[in-house]
């Protein structure tokens, strides 16, 4: 199943975008469900349908989906029910161990959903949009651009303090919970807690799977403008760091006279279309080099509301992408799958290399012979270099693009290195790594 994550700065006119890629899709006859955790009327205006709640119960995480057009359902994901599900099954597993501090458990009524609990209804959404296996093509509607860059890193850092504080070693520690029972006179926690982490991890690690699948790309939407493009760099980079792909760049509301055709009459809509003109010539230019394809959805001069709109909206959509085998630029229109003509949601991504890198990606180069080091290479597109933090850590490499960081296990071979120097070069780190004598191999 092919998932596009749809997301950009605030106010960009993500649902929008969102809601035109999933119909686009519909419309060429594939079954589509289209995932919103906003909980605003936006969603529910730009479909021109409702959207179903979770029915009594608790547990679901999303109501029966509407049908907004013929193989486009859409869903809300229920972020409150999803909370205070998950909240009464750590209270039930948890309940000796609130006995013994002498705690009082929550009443139903009183489990109130606390803030953070959306990004974890969200990924939960997705697994388990997976596992039904009932769509070909998943669209999800998620939060302005940092707070996904975040969300999509969730599943990794979650697992990692799981692995910390948890470490294999508590097995041990359960053969001898009754023996330090019996010492201390008070019962330690019960079995049902460790199970609940493993369970946690279980879980983060299916997550991680959907996130990291080939099939798994994200799509920015960004109005053009001065704002955007530094807040789209530095999430490009921030992506790229997180191994994810992007697949297209949405730039969205376009004016007349900002992609090059006649200026508007009118002296103040000249000027935001010359604004607009100047950021996407700049967005054009730094996102096809990577290959990324650029959508150009027009303002309507209205909001869009219903699949009318929305399907004007795809037949009335532009795009350039660079060729995979010739560098060269192909333009094209119409309402072809995903609202982006050709390449931008076949199932099989043939000739597809958006910008972002999956762990295959960075790559170690061997430059004993002629340098003396190891050069690992890092895809940082977008990246400044007074935005990149780096340090070392064991066997991990910590790297930091503004405010965003991920903790990479080093290779191998690189473990038995040092950190000798780091540049950024044609859009990537290279990190360079001189073999510890104490630990390297000496020829024979």
């Amino acid at each position: 199943m092919r998932t596009v994550l749809v997301t950009g700065p605030g106010g960009a006119g993500r649902t929008t975008a969102a809601a035109a890629t999933a119909l686009a899709a519909a419309r060429e006859g594939r079954r589509v469900l289209l995932l919103t955790a906003d909980r605003g009327p936006a969603p529910e205006a730009v479909l021109g349908t409702a959207l179903p709640a979770p029915g009594p119960g608790g547990g679901a995480l999303w109501g029966p989906p509407a049908e907004a057009a013929p193989g486009l359902h859409a869903a809300r994901i229920a972020t409150g029910e999803h909370f205070q599900d998950r909240a009464r099954d750590l209270q039930e597993r948890g309940a000796s161990l609130f006995d013994l501090l002498g705690a009082s458990p929550l009443d139903p009524e009183e489990l109130t959903e606390l803030p953070g609990a959306e990004p974890l209804a969200l990924l939960t959404a997705l697994r388990a949009a997976h596992e039904e296996g009932a769509w070909d093509l998943l669209v999800a509607d998620l939060p302005p651009l940092h707070t996904t860059v975040r969300l999509l890193g969730l599943p990794e850092q979650l697992r990692r303090y799981l692995r910390r504080l948890l470490p294999a070693e508590r097995q041990a520690a359960r053969a001898l919970r009754p023996m330090l029972a019996q010492l201390a006179g008070v019962p330690m926690p019960t079995q049902r807690l460790y199970e609940t982490a493993e369970r946690w991890e279980a879980e983060l690690a299916a997550v991680q799977d959907v996130l990291e699948a080939d099939g798994t790309t994200v799509r920015l939407v960004a109005e053009p403008g001065p704002l955007a493009l530094g807040e789209l760099r530095l999430a490009r980079a921030a992506l790229a760091l997180q191994g994810c792909r992007v697949d297209a760049l949405v730039a969205n509301r376009l004016l007349p006279g900002a992609t090059g055709d006649a200026a508007p009459a009118d002296p103040w809509l000249a000027g935001l279309a010359a604004e607009q003109r100047t950021a996407h010539k700049t967005l054009h230019e730094e996102f096809l080099v990577d290959g990324v394809t650029v959508c150009e959805l027009p303002h309507l001069g209205r909001g869009p509301r219903g699949p009318q709109d929305l399907a004007e909206l795809a037949v009335r959509a532009r795009s350039t992408t660079i060729g995979a085998t010739t560098g060269t630029r192909e333009g094209g229109s119409g309402s072809a799958v995903g609202v982006i003509p050709g390449r931008g949601l076949t199932d099989e991504l043939d000739g597809w290399q958006g910008t972002g890198s999956a762990a295959g990606d960075r790559t170690v180069e061997d430059r004993l012979a002629t340098d003396g080091v190891l050069l690992w290479r890092l895809p940082l597109p977008g990246a400044a270099r007074d935005e990149i933090d780096l340090l070392r850590r064991g066997d991990e490499l910590i790297v930091g693009v503004g405010p965003f960081r991920r903790v990479l296990p080093l290779p191998s071979a690189l473990r038995r290195c040092t950190v000798s120097g780091a540049g950024l070069r044609d859009g990537a780190l290279c990190v360079r790594f001189t073999p510890d004598p104490g630990l390297w191999p000496r020829p024979s």
